[in-house]
């Protein structure tokens, strides 16, 4: 095998792994919030079941927003990727442990637990932002790459989710120890790969302005902010909508998920492929114009079944738009200054998961599930309508046209 191949195969299990500890937490996400110590008379962030899980979702995300550009930017500076991994893999385990121990501490307030998962959520995303970093830096063809980032995160969230749900049968929280031993894992398996990191160094302001000066970016992050968005809408809202509307459990609502995070998964690196080949346009445009539609499908179904086929549905579609937005990021930056797009990628994604948990868990907490998954299926929608045009004028996705050259205005 030769060492690309190798060193693909080894950097996508370190991201599915990073995804699936994460995702283990999600199927028992209100139990998790009640034995950690969420309770309405004790905090303003835990009136409801639904609010609680929302702001431990959020602490994390809001963490990763804060956090990924600082871990890309060091990268690029210093001209190294692993030894920010590692240092965040095992940074992260420590804050899934020390989560697990709050209810044996007993003292801790949920705000407590919060700042804690900001912490965990802060250390957790350099390794996750930076292994996709170095699957950027390998050669064999972008949507080749990211496809295997893609068919890594979906298979993370496809197993992460019906597993978590098991753990959080057996113990509301297991999923935080397994979460911590993963991360373990994480930092003992990146140091097998050689950095291919650019020498080229740089400072800190040129890597920014840089990127500045690709405004095309803004398109693949267009897309991956809406694309998060919709997977933080079905891990929040979607869960507790399919607990309430069918009287699921944990473990059931677990297998649910992963009838969209199969398909999303397995179809990630035959996507990312064929996009190489056919450009980006139509995975993405196309793709996310009916991926929308499959999300309004999924808030329309009567039953558990229909769901079921839904879910499969919106998970082929994603696993075609998801390679290929993030092989555009590849695309269009620099070699020298992949850490910072993708960071910014990641920054886009993580808002969108944010906007995903505080949107749909408003809109559903104030007006109902049916308005909440019309907003966020219009919102798919919409955004694909309004980037053709960008997409037609810049002639982006056209195969072996790539604007990494293209300083122009959108």
């Amino acid at each position: 095998m030769h060492s690309s191949d190798r060193d693909r195969v080894v950097l996508a299990a370190v991201v599915f792994a990073v995804l699936f500890s994460q995702l283990l937490l999600y199927p028992g996400v209100a139990t998790l919030v009640e034995t950690l110590g969420a309770d309405a008379t004790a905090s303003p962030f835990a009136s409801t079941a639904l609010d609680a899980s929302m702001w431990f979702l959020v602490a994390e995300f809001a963490a990763y927003i804060a956090f990924v550009g600082v871990w890309g930017l060091a990268s690029d500076v210093t001209g190294r990727r692993t030894p920010f991994i590692v240092a965040g893999a095992l940074a992260g385990a420590v804050g899934y442990a020390m989560l697990a121990v709050v209810p044996a501490v007993g003292s801790i307030s949920f705000e407590g637990v919060l700042l804690l998962r900001v912490v965990q959520g802060a250390m957790t995303v350099g390794a996750f932002s930076l292994t996709m970093t170095m699957l950027m830096d390998l050669e064999g063809g972008h949507g080749r790459n990211m496809g295997a980032a893609g068919i890594a995160i979906g298979l993370g969230a496809a197993l992460g989710a019906p597993i978590g749900g098991q753990l959080t049968e057996l113990d509301p929280l297991a999923p935080l120890v397994g979460a911590a031993v993963l991360l373990v894992g994480v930092g003992m398996l990146v140091s097998q790969v050689d950095d291919r990191t650019p020498n080229s160094r740089r400072s800190a302001r040129a890597l920014l302005e840089g990127v500045r000066r690709r405004p095309t970016l803004s398109i693949p992050y267009a897309f991956g902010f809406v694309d998060r968005m919709t997977a933080g809408f079905f891990a929040l809202v979607g869960t507790l909508y399919f607990q309430e509307t069918f009287g699921l459990g944990p473990a059931t609502t677990g297998l649910l998920l992963a009838c969209f995070f199969a398909p999303f998964a397995l179809l990630q690196y035959p996507m990312g492929a064929l996009s190489d080949r056919i450009g980006r346009t139509i995975p993405i445009v196309v793709g996310s114009v009916c991926y929308g539609l499959g999300i309004l499908a999924v808030g329309a179904a009567p039953t558990v079944t229909t769901a079921a086929v839904a879910m499969v549905a919106v998970g082929v579609l994603g696993a075609l738009v998801s390679p290929a937005t993030m092989a555009l990021v590849t695309d269009i930056a620099d070699k020298n200054e992949r850490g910072v797009a993708m960071a910014g990628f990641n920054i886009a994604g993580s808002l969108g998961f944010l906007g995903g948990f505080l949107v749909g868990g408003t809109i559903a907490g104030s007006y109902g599930y049916d308005l909440a998954f019309l907003t966020v299926g219009s919102l798919e929608i919409m955004i694909a309508l309004i980037a053709v045009p960008a997409f037609l004028r810049l002639s982006i996705g056209r195969r072996g046209r790539h604007p990494s050259d293209d300083h122009g205005e959108i």
